[in-house]
């Protein structure tokens, strides 16, 4: 086993974890904090990130499966880059 191997092992799953997070944080918000935000629905985003944490601990970033591996993972960062930021906002109210 060579370095290159931990390397892909590493990068599979640390997906997985940081998929969980955003499951588990999509889970904790209001509901009506997605529509403040002009966000989906949480069903939506908890759907989405549930199902990219499962596609990306099936999947494999290392052979023919890696284009479900990518889609999950493009999901789960969707969620923390551009949803999670709008709810902390909505959430936080003005600080004006």
């Amino acid at each position: 086993m060579g370095v290159d191997f931990w390397i892909e092992y590493i990068l599979n799953w640390a997906a997985v974890p940081v998929g969980l997070f955003a499951f588990v944080h999509a889970g904790l918000q209001r509901g009506e904090a997605y529509s403040a935000a002009n966000k989906r629905t949480k069903p939506f985003w908890m759907a989405l990130t549930g199902g990219g944490t499962v596609a990306c601990a099936l999947f494999h970033f290392y052979d023919f499966t890696l284009m479900f591996w990518i889609a999950g993972l493009v999901a789960i960062l969707v969620y923390i880059v551009d949803v999670k930021p709008k709810l902390a906002e909505v959430q936080r109210g003005s600080q004006w």
